[in-house]
Parts: structure tokens; C-alpha cells; sequence
């Protein structure tokens, strides 16, 4: 609750100095007959609307769970960026449109001491606001917050090029503001696009943070019962609601008893130190005895000669039924089921009286060559 009363807050700020400047940027403009004052007042009048889906975004990703989205309604935000996005891509597009105009046909405008001032003032004012809400936007991570301040801030760089364009004009009499204009019009654009790219990269879903992985596993691996995790994978329903599971080995001589009370301790350890709602998985690990020391060495000593194995884990060795299992990571530009052949290969070479079920396991996390067996 206090994460969407700030973005609103601040998207209330941003709108409130962005109609100030539609208004006065707007009448300097049709008084001075400058394209590229009206285009800086048309840019800020986007950055209201950009502030007014923010915040309408906002309260309905701000829903409770129902039937339908239980999971809450949280990627919402990610939508909202995108719309953001595209304004800000629109109004780049329109700009060098406009500006290429002026290249073609250029007329001068006629400045006043008091339209530099205003110019000025929407400068300083645009750099403050826009700072500020990109660093609210970064703090509360606010995907829409961050976009409308990145927004701003490029604003600001292209009302220093109308600056730039009215001196020159009032100075040496010329009508640079077409060139200005679409030099800063090709940021504006690929801002948009960036700003597109890093949303659309959160909707389709990539690794998780490679910290704040590291951090989960050494939590869970900081309980004794544990000898090992892997399968780690989260996935977020919006920026602030993150849910994931991970598999735990555990000594093969634990009761269910045993294994209820760490699974437990685990969920609320990483709920309370992460906001993550975490399932666990449990593997039995047997490495007591000569036979499975020796078969697992073996294991370790083939796929290190194999530079795309990522991760061993889940290792187990059944003696009665002569069966070793455990799960291969290979990296995704490898040909990861040739790599399990060969290894299933020599594996039965060197112990013939054992079956080996090996499991190709998807390479979720970012780790490096790490054999954990």
C-alpha cells in the first residue's frame, strides 16, 4: 500500500509541473511562431498522460487476487510501462517528422527575453522532476515510474535544444531548430525503444537476478539438514510479487517428520528475509557408502571434461536395484542431449551392472561450472 501511495504521489507531482508547462511553453510557442517550443509543449503534455496511465495502472495492479488472477494483478504495471513506452516512441516519431519539416523548409521564429526565461524555467524544471522520478521509480521498483522519469529527463534534453536553436536565432539571425530537433528526436526514439525492450523482456520472463539467487541458496543451504540446492527458478507477478521453487538434498535417513519441520523452517525463512513464496522439493542424498563415493567421482571426473555441463545434482545411488539417477545442467547453446549420451555412455562403460537415469534439467539459474553432486 505504501509503494502505490508514493507512485501516485509522485505521478501527482509530475502531472501538476507538466500542465504548468503545457500552459506557458504553448502561448511562448504561438507567440514566437517556434515549432520547437510547441513540440516541447506537446512533449509535456504526453508526460501528463504518461503520469495519468501510471497512476490508473497503479490502482489496478493494486487489485486483490480473485478467482480469475489469483496470483494477483501486479503485471499490470508492465503493461503501463509499455503504453508509456510507446508515447514516448509516438512523440520521438512525430518530433523528427516535424523537425526533418523544418530542415525543408525553414522560417524563422522571433524570441523574447521573456520566452528564453520560460525555456529556462521548463529546463530546470523538467531535470528536477524527472530525477526525482526516476529515482522514486528505481527505489520502489516502479517500471512506470522509472520510463515517465527517463521521459522526462530526455524532455529536458530536447528543450535545451530549442534553447540552443532560440539563441542561435536571436544571435546570428538563423533557423537551426530543425537540425536540433531531429538530433534529439533519434534519443527520444531509442529511449522508447529501450524503455519497450526492458518491459517486454520482464512480460516474456528472464533469469532471475543472479544476487539475489546466490543470496536464496546460501539462506537455504545455511540449514545443516541441507547438502545441496538446485532447481532454483522464481517467477514474478509483477514487481513486487515473486513466487519460486527449488529442490533441497537431503541425508536419504531423514523421516517425513524431519522433512516436514525444514521444508517448513525453509518457506518461512526465505518468505521473511525475501517476500518470496517458495516451494520446496526434496531429493535423498546417500554419499556414506564406498561404492556411491566411488561411483560419483567417476561422475565427476567424466563431465569435467565437458566445459557445457553447468551443474551436477540429485545424485543417488539405489545398491539394491543397481540404479544411479541424478540431473545434468547444460548450457542452452549445447547439444545437450549428445553431452547425456556420452555420459551415459562412459558411465556404463566403467560400472556395467548399473542403470544410469540421468535428467536434462532446463539451465534457469546463472551459475558457472559449479559440480554439485
Amino acid at each position: 500500500m505504501e509503494r502505490s501511495k508514493r507512485i501516485i504521489q509522485t505521478s501527482m507531482i509530475g502531472i501538476l509541473v507538466n500542465i504548468v508547462l503545457v500552459i506557458f511553453k504553448t502561448a511562448v510557442g504561438m507567440i514566437s511562431g517556434s515549432i520547437a517550443i510547441i513540440l516541447d509543449a506537446v512533449n509535456n503534455l504526453s508526460d501528463v498522460m504518461s503520469s495519468v496511465i501510471t497512476i490508473i495502472g497503479t490502482k489496478l495492479a493494486g487489485k486483490a487476487p480473485d478467482r480469475e488472477h489469483p496470483f494477483g494483478h501486479g503485471r499490470v504495471e508492465y503493461l503501463t510501462s509499455v503504453l508509456i513506452a510507446v508515447m514516448v516512441l509516438m512523440a520521438g516519431i512525430a518530433s523528427l517528422r516535424e523537425s526533418a519539416e523544418k530542415i525543408i523548409h525553414p522560417t524563422a521564429a522571433e524570441y523574447t527575453a521573456a520566452s528564453i526565461i520560460i525555456i529556462i524555467a521548463g529546463i530546470i524544471a523538467k531535470l528536477l522532476v524527472g530525477r526525482y522520478v526516476k529515482r522514486v521509480g528505481e527505489e520502489i521498483d516502479s517500471g512506470s515510474l522509472t520510463a515517465s522519469g527517463s521521459d522526462a529527463l530526455f524532455d529536458s534534453v530536447l528543450s535545451m535544444g530549442t534553447l540552443a536553436a532560440a539563441v542561435i536565432s536571436m544571435v546570428w539571425k538563423l533557423s537551426p531548430e530543425g537540425i536540433f530537433g531531429a538530433v534529439i528526436s533519434v534519443f527520444i526514439i531509442k529511449a522508447g525503444i529501450e524503455i519497450l525492450m526492458d518491459t517486454l523482456n520482464s512480460i516474456i520472463g528472464t533469469r532471475a537476478d543472479k544476487e539475489l539467487s546466490e543470496a536464496i541458496r546460501d539462506r537455504v543451504l545455511s540449514h545443516p539438514e541441507v547438502r545441496g540446492v538446485h532447481d532454483l527458478t522464481l517467477h514474478n507477478y509483477g514487481p513486487t510479487h515473486m513466487i519460486g521453487s527449488l529442490h533441497v538434498e537431503v541425508p536419504d535417513d531423514m523421516t517425513a517428520r524431519d522433512i516436514h519441520e525444514l521444508t517448513r523452517t525453509i518457506t518461512t525463512d526465505i518468505y521473511d528475509g525475501f517476500g518470496i513464496n517458495l516451494t520446496v522439493g526434496i531429493d535423498a542424498s546417500n554419499n556414506s557408502t564406498p561404492q556411491a563415493q566411488k561411483v560419483r567421482s567417476a561422475l565427476a571426473e567424466i563431465t569435467a571434461a565437458y566445459p557445457d555441463v553447468r551443474d551436477i545434482h540429485g545424485f543417488y545411488l539405489d545398491e539394491v536395484h543397481e540404479s544411479v539417477t541424478f540431473d545434468l545442467i547444460i548450457d542452452f547453446r549445447a547439444d545437450a542431449a549428445g553431452i547425456r549420451d556420452e555420459v551415459y555412455g562412459k558411465m556404463r562403460g566403467r560400472f556395467p551392472d548399473y542403470e544410469f537415469y540421468i535428467v536434462l534439467d532446463p539451465d534457469f539459474g546463472d551459475r558457472q561450472k559449479d559440480h554439485h553432486i
